[in-house]
């Protein structure tokens, strides 16, 4: 007599590949497109972010990003990057001589985004964000944006 087959119960792997919920995917779109929007509806760079704008957003996007499994060590060389101009800027004081690093920032989402699914997101609104940066203020602006996110991110339990 053949012995009965037991029914096999997978489990998914818990990895940051694995796929997002749709009721998240349209969260995670939702305030992606805000941010975009108002980042492209801005008059004149991004220094012209309103400062309680970028932090209402930040507020709603670093909790959604460690929904995804963001991990900060995931966008490690784009904040290093980041911080390197940002020194850089101090030391010099002029926009000038990081202006084609800045721009240069946007491979560096785009590698993180296309390692990990949960990169994606932030790199289209730092990919935004880039575009509009024209001067010292805006570049100011960009860390703010950047700080305000990874803050939210980790006050909400994210690595």
């Amino acid at each position: 007599m053949p012995e009965p087959t037991k029914s096999k119960v997978t489990i998914p792997p818990l990895n940051s590949r694995q796929s997002i919920p749709q009721t998240n995917v349209n969260k995670t779109q939702n305030i992606v497109e805000e941010i975009v929007k108002t980042i492209n509806g801005l008059p004149d760079g991004l220094k012209t972010y309103p400062i309680r704008d970028l932090v209402k957003h930040a507020e709603e996007f670093g909790p959604y990003l460690k929904q995804q499994r963001l991990e900060t060590n995931q966008v490690r060389k784009f904040l290093d990057a980041v911080n390197r101009l940002k020194a850089n800027l101090v030391e010099t004081g002029e926009f000038a001589k990081i202006k084609t690093e800045v721009v240069l920032l946007k491979p560096k989402l785009a590698y993180a985004a296309a390692r990990q699914k949960a990169a994606k997101p932030l790199g289209e609104v730092m990919s935004a964000a880039i575009d509009e940066v024209h001067s010292k203020e805006d570049f100011e602006r960009l860390v703010q944006l950047l700080e305000s996110i990874i803050a939210y991110h980790k006050a909400e339990g994210g690595k």
